[in-house]
């Protein structure tokens, strides 16, 4: 059973074995003045098992997003399809700048159709696939966080993966919640910084 970890303030995170990855990946429950919020949930504890809101970072990580019962699921517009197909249905389809649940805020990568969510209360980003935290495969390593490797990045380069990051280091930011690997729990702005833009740390 996952058991759920508290991260901050209303943000809570577990993570639960993925038998298709064949490693345990993390999902994110976050308590807002507009309801409960999963992001890419699989398997939740039962403590979050009723949201109003799933936020789903890319089409694959559609997990149990469509056996929740939850109101509102809200994804990229260009992952719409491809979440139907996996028995998802996007009730919230968004572009750009959306005005999300409890002013949670998306921002594109260079990654077709991969977000990642930015958590303004918990100073909190949430990420799908585009960064690794430690111990994540391929290619397991002990860095704290690291990028997609090239394969992932479905004809994007790892410049453009890059320059697609750089707006990040303008929030303020100090955890890093990664589906791959451990999160990175304190000091999240210079340890993306250091990845992305070691020149300026």
């Amino acid at each position: 059973m996952s058991r759920l970890e508290q991260v901050a303030p209303g943000l809570k995170r577990w993570s639960t074995w993925h038998p298709e990855w064949r490693q345990e990946v993390g999902a994110v429950a976050v308590d807002t003045p507009d309801g409960l919020v999963l992001i890419d949930p699989l398997d939740p504890p039962p403590e979050v098992r009723n949201p109003e809101h799933v936020l789903v970072t890319v089409w694959w990580h559609a997990r149990s997003a469509g056996e929740l019962g939850a109101p509102h699921v809200w994804a990229p517009t260009r992952d719409v399809r491809r979440l139907k197909n996996r028995g998802v249905v996007v009730t919230d389809a968004f572009e750009k700048d959306p005005e999300l649940p409890g002013g949670i805020k998306a921002f594109a990568t260079a990654r077709e159709g991969e977000v990642v969510y930015y958590l303004p209360q918990q100073k909190a980003l949430v990420v799908g696939d585009v960064l690794l935290g430690a111990g994540a495969k391929p290619n397991a390593s002990s860095d704290p966080l690291r990028l997609a490797p090239d394969a992932w990045l479905e004809g994007a380069t790892t410049k453009q993966l890059v320059k697609s990051l750089l707006p990040l280091l303008d929030v303020p930011l100090e955890r890093i919640l990664v589906s791959h690997g451990d999160p990175v729990l304190s000091g999240g702005k210079d340890v993306l910084q250091a990845l992305i833009a070691p020149e300026k740390a």
